[in-house]
């Protein structure tokens, strides 16, 4: 596993499979480049992975953007650090030599993801984003023809409301994106349901 100097701290992970698509892997909060690597793991055996340090801390915790309560997002710096990953993501292509790799985003780093999708098309072959929230309350106008899009969300999850999560999958698809969009029953945590559920996706 190396790490090279780049915008972010973050581990890389060389594929050991060929013809795999690699994952970007974007923690929660209190998280950090080490967390999801578990996870790629299980859902994409032998694929590269990508897995970044948000670079905001709250409480000591890293995060990927600011927020100013619980569910309400600094949308300034949403932009701002969702640009910062997106010039991440290019830099480790270019360092690496990997291709467009598909988001894997767990809550804070799920909302992130969903930020560089709709600011910066094309930077992600497409993205799962678990517990994901609408990250900007106006959604800019994005082209998205095609681009995989699966978001899990918990039917007890007390931090998703399941109208914003509704409202996040018809974003996607008035963007074009092939968005599929599943209701498990678990809270806000990850259950072996969403691996099996991204394995499968991922399998597509």
């Amino acid at each position: 596993m190396s790490q090279t100097t780049l915008s972010f701290v973050h581990r890389f992970q060389p594929a050991a499979v060929t013809g795999l698509a690699p994952l970007l892997l974007l923690h929660g909060t209190g998280g950090d480049e080490t967390d999801l690597l578990g996870l790629g793991e299980r859902i994409s055996p032998g694929a590269a992975l990508l897995s970044p340090r948000g670079q905001v801390l709250e409480g000591g915790m890293p995060r990927f953007f600011r927020r100013l309560a619980e569910g309400v997002f600094d949308e300034a710096d949403v932009r701002r650090r969702a640009a910062d990953l997106a010039t991440f993501v290019v830099e480790a292509r270019d360092a690496y030599g990997v291709s467009a790799p598909v988001g894997i985003g767990f809550s804070n780093g799920a909302n992130i993801a969903a930020a560089v999708l709709l600011l910066h098309p094309g930077v992600l072959a497409g993205a799962a984003l678990l517990r994901a929230m609408v990250p900007l309350a106006e959604a800019p106008p994005a082209k998205l023809a095609g681009t995989p899009v699966l978001i899990l969300s918990g039917a007890r999850d007390p931090v998703v409301p399941a109208e914003n999560a509704a409202r996040l999958a018809a974003i996607y698809a008035e963007a074009g994106a092939e968005v599929r969009h599943e209701t498990l029953p678990a809270g806000h945590g990850l259950t072996q349901d969403d691996i099996s559920r991204v394995k499968i996706w991922l399998g597509r």
